[in-house]
This record gives C-alpha cells, structure tokens and sequence, in this order.
C-alpha cells in the first residue's frame, strides 16, 4: 500500500477532520494569523485559546513560562502560569470567524471558561454565532485562583455536569469536556460531563507541578519578581501520565465518548500511540514551542508510512487498537519467566549494567577483568531488564524468554554478602 494512498481524515464528535493533528488551547493558537499558518502547515484543526468574558481585564505575570532542561536535553517539560488569551472576546470571536471563512475544511474547536454560571452560557452562545465547529469546555486548567474556575471545576463533579448542561442549553455544538489530570480518577467527571451533555472528553492538561527551585535565590520557577508558584507542567515528560488517563477513558465500560489525547506529543509515534490506546485527535503545545509548526509535516509522513507498511488503510482504524491488550497486573501470565540476554559482540565494557544489576537488580552478573566484560548467571537473573536501560548500546540487552523448567537462584543477602 502506498504511503500516499492512507486515509489519515478522521471524525471526532461528528466532525470530519482532515487529519487527528490539532494545536491545543494554548499560546500556539492564540490568534488567526498563527492558528491560519499552522493549517497552511498541515494541521488538521485547533482548540483555540481559551476565551474569557471581558469582566475583568486580562493581564499575565512576568516572566509566564519557565523552560526544564534535563542533562543536555533541552525542554523536557514546561512550566507556566499563564491563563487565557490575552486579548478581548471581541478580536478573538472575529478571528474564529475569519478562521472558518478562509479554512472552512479545517476544524475550530473554541475553548471557554467562565467564572460564573451564566458566563458559561454567554459565552457557548458567542463562539457558536462566531460560527465555531465544536466547543471544548475548561474545566481543567491548573493555576486558576477564583473559586468555580479552572481545574477546581473539574475536581467538583456536580459543577462538571453543571456547567455543561448550562452550555448545552444555548447550543447545538459538540460540547468537549476538557479535564484535570489532578485527581485521581479521570472517569468519574468525564461521566458527569456526560450527564450534563458532553460528546467528547480532551485530556490531560498540565500537570501541578514546580520544574525547578533557583539555587542561588530559593525561588521557584518561573521567578516572577521574587515569588514562583505551582502552577501547569507539560511536556515529553508528562506523556506516561496522558497516555495513563486516555487508556482510563476508552476503556470504561459506560462513558464510551470520542477522545482527544494531550501530553507531551512531538513526534508520530508519540501520536500513534494515543491514538493506539484510545485517542481520535491529538493536541500539541510544548512539541511546537520547542520545534514550530512544521513538526506536523514529519507527523503526517511518519504516520503514513507506518500505516502503508502495517497494511492500514484510514487512521480510524487505528483507535484503540491497544486496549483489548490493557490489564490489570494481577492478570499476568507468571507462569512464564524470562531473563535478560546479552549480545557480547557489541558489548563496549562500559559496566554499567554490572553496576545497576548490583545495585539495584539481582546480582546476576560478575565482572571477567581480564575481557572487561559482565558475565552472566542466569538462574540470578530477576528480568527487571534495568540493564537494558542504561546500556549505552542500543539493543544489545533483550529479554529472552526461558523454559517453564527454568528455576531463579535465590539471591544473595545482607549477611551471606559479609561472610
């Protein structure tokens, strides 16, 4: 199948998308001119941001962000504390407006939140005359002070269904309900939303978190003149968390509603995997900050030639396709062991698996100093595969699995290691 042949559109809420990538709710989507270049890039729809009423004027600490570094890996996550748009409702309604009459294939899911009752209903109503595709409704962003705002609606589960069925009220849009990752279990608001009409669960937003404390100052990041907070944290690092959350969600027995996967999403593969455990869309945000728009075109390549070689032809087809493999641990087969194996033709000597295997695994391996090389025993081996981890060497360590006769060697203890 060639490549050029898959299907990559996809419907989400009853919407016909050109392809799952969208940006989300975010500082990449915060006006016509950027979300118009993002879709003259490739992407296939946007959750613009989040929309306020004008009550109160918006104005947003200085400095907003604060980039994590690891090693020297550059943006491995991100801290913010910025909230909503920065503009009016007003310039933003005429910008989802302008946005459908020059992309009107591309879709336009207008974020909300209000800070009232009524504001939820004013403000569906709004950006449902503005001629919006579809609706994602706030519930989940994480440095929200006022009470009833924010990710403290989506930890309340009465205001969850209340404030949805408000804007079901006043429109015919497909409602999303976009949740916290700041609770423990994401279903219980996503069944609320439905209640209150939603057709549709985004998740996760950021996660609460502080990415770093100033040495010299004791201040958290970011240092905004001498006070930090906890606040957003999203990026590559937060992916185990949203792939965690969206697999919660497809596989609940009752809610069964379309989702849309956000974490820590940069390349295909990131999408196809939230796309593997239950996610129709996917929204970017850190992925662009780091890299810009054009990341969707490897996106829409990658996934493309992964669908030609796997014989799929629609990107629907692909959705959920994980979950029927998803249990709990207790369901494991431990009947059946393995161990790691060690290809030594490409063992460099470095030791580190003999130091990680003495100091955190089963003390399966000695050292030959004369070859520099680990030596195996295998009836010590514990197949925590924590080797494999930090061998430098891609592939060398693997796991092997062995036969239903094979016994582990107790290991060896505190006082026998002293005698």
């Amino acid at each position: 199948m060639s490549a050029k042949k898959v299907d990559l559109s996809v419907e989400f809420c009853g919407k016909k998308f050109l392809n799952p990538f969208m940006l989300s709710s975010s500082p990449v989507s915060n006006s016509a001119e950027m979300v118009g270049r993002s879709f003259d890039a490739g992407w296939g729809g946007v959750a613009y941001k989040t929309l306020v009423t004008d009550r109160v004027p918006i104005v947003h600490p200085s400095p907003r962000m604060h980039g994590y570094d690891y090693g020297d890996k550059k943006l491995v996550g991100l801290q913010n504390v910025e909230q909503t748009t920065d503009r009016g409702l007003k310039p933003n309604l005429l910008d989802i407006a302008y946005l459908k009459k020059h992309w009107p294939r591309h879709r336009v899911m207008a974020s909300i939140m209000g800070f009232s009752n009524q504001e939820w209903a004013d403000l569906a109503k709004a950006v449902t005359d503005a001629g919006a595709d579809m609706i994602e409704l706030n519930f989940s962003c994480p440095h929200m002070t006022v009470e009833g705002s924010g990710c403290k609606v989506g930890q309340e589960h009465d205001l969850v269904e209340k404030f949805t069925t408000t804007a079901h009220k006043v429109t015919d849009l497909p409602l999303i309900a976009k949740l916290t990752p700041n609770v423990t279990d994401m279903t219980i608001p996503a069944m609320a939303a439905k209640r209150g009409g939603a057709v549709g669960i985004t998740a996760i937003n950021t996660v609460k978190g502080l990415s770093e404390v100033g040495l010299d100052d004791w201040v958290p990041r970011p240092n905004v003149f001498g006070k930090g907070a906890i606040s957003g944290y999203s990026g590559p690092a937060i992916k185990p968390i949203g792939l965690r959350f969206i697999a919660d969600l497809a596989a609940h027995p009752e809610l069964k509603l379309p989702l849309s996967g956000i974490g820590g999403i940069e390349t295909w593969v990131d999408a196809l995997e939230y796309l593997l455990v239950g996610a129709s869309t996917v929204q970017v945000t850190t992925g662009i900050i780091h890299y810009g728009y054009r990341i969707v075109e490897d996106m829409i390549e990658g996934l493309s030639d992964y669908m030609a070689q796997k014989g799929v032809s629609r990107v629907q087809d692909l959705v959920g396709k994980a979950i029927p493999h998803l249990h709990e641990t207790g369901q494991f087969d431990i009947k059946r062991q393995g161990i790691a194996r060690y290809d030594m033709d490409r063992c460099v000597g470095c030791g580190q698996c003999y130091i990680v295997c003495r100091d955190a695994g089963g003390f399966a391996l000695e050292w030959d100093e004369k070859k520099r090389r680990p030596r195996q025993v295998e009836e010590k081996c514990l197949s925590c595969m924590i080797c494999g981890f930090v061998c430098p060497v891609q592939g060398m360590i693997s796991f092997k699995e062995m036969p239903k006769a094979f016994k582990r060697r107790e290991t060896i203890t505190l006082g026998r290691a002293r005698s």
